[in-house]
């Protein structure tokens, strides 16, 4: 396995103040409950985005020429470079974490909410990440998202979801939970506020296209209408952030490694269209 952490599609690296998207990987790992290996995850997406050809074709061109992308080196849920992130002057830009198990996304999200009040969290997961705690430990990755309500956030909007324990029931708004792949993308947008933050974690797909995670469900949702979320809720609400979490790599395997780089580039090319209209 490569060691290196290449920048996201292998380009050239910018200074921050340059960039528009920043590239965060966060290789933590420490609470993952059945397969492992989501430390290794960040690598691997950022080695296989290097595959993929610049040209999109709902863009019109190549991606690097709507927009400046900078990776970073590989953080900590609280180091320096996020801290500088939230700072005023670098505040407007995109940011995108590499997970990573589940268990950083409330670390994420914390700092938005000084500038977003408001902000929806939509989630897209098979689980519903809604525990007190797992066997003791408060900050496990089955808990990430108990961790965000009790930050304020006013507003999860769960889509995927498959798997769910009696005990979170009272946690969940039915109001804003989409089950399995059987949902319309209208009536997700429709929960939506203006400001969104997603964390996506990739066991919200289906397990026959992503096996490669710690706790795979099947019955989950396909790549194709994964892409037509991501799109809508781009171009249609303010995204400010997202995080790709739970990928577990598996070695010698490389399709799971481009499917999650993939989609993270046809995420940029999404949010890139509005970013262009704004430079």
């Amino acid at each position: 396995m490569n060691k290196r952490f290449d920048n996201f599609l292998g380009l050239p690296n910018i200074p921050i103040n340059k960039a528009d998207v920043l590239i965060f990987p966060v290789p933590f790992e420490a609470t993952t409950t059945y397969g492992r290996g989501t430390k290794y995850g960040p690598r691997a997406i950022l080695n296989a985005s290097c595959q993929i050809e610049f040209y999109d074709q709902e863009l019109g061109g190549e991606l690097q020429t709507f927009i400046k992308i900078a990776t970073l080196k590989p953080i900590s849920v609280k180091s320096k470079e996020i801290d500088i992130f939230y700072k005023s002057k670098y505040n407007h830009k995109f940011p995108i974490f590499l997970g990573g198990e589940h268990s950083i996304t409330p670390f994420l999200i914390k700092p938005f909410l000084d500038r977003f009040p408001n902000l929806t969290v939509l989630q897209v997961d098979a689980h519903t990440d809604l525990r007190d705690d797992w066997k003791g430990e408060v900050n496990s990755h089955a808990c990430a998202m108990r961790r965000v309500q009790e930050l304020g956030v006013q507003k999860i909007v769960q889509v995927g979801i498959r798997s769910s324990s009696f005990e979170e029931q009272k946690y969940i708004n039915p109001q804003n939970i989409f089950w399995g792949d059987q949902f319309d993308i209208n009536k997700v947008l429709n929960c939506l506020e203006e400001n969104v933050y997603l964390t996506f974690d990739v066991d919200g797909l289906d397990a026959s296209i992503m096996p490669a995670t710690g706790t795979p469900e099947p019955g989950g949702i396909s790549y194709n209408k994964v892409l037509e979320l991501l799109g809508a809720v781009a171009l249609q609400r303010n995204l400010v952030g997202a995080d790709f979490v739970e990928f577990s790599p598996i070695n010698g395997i490389i399709a799971y490694d481009f499917l999650v780089a993939k989609l993270i580039y046809k995420l940029i090319c999404f949010k890139a269209k509005t970013i262009s209209k704004q430079h």
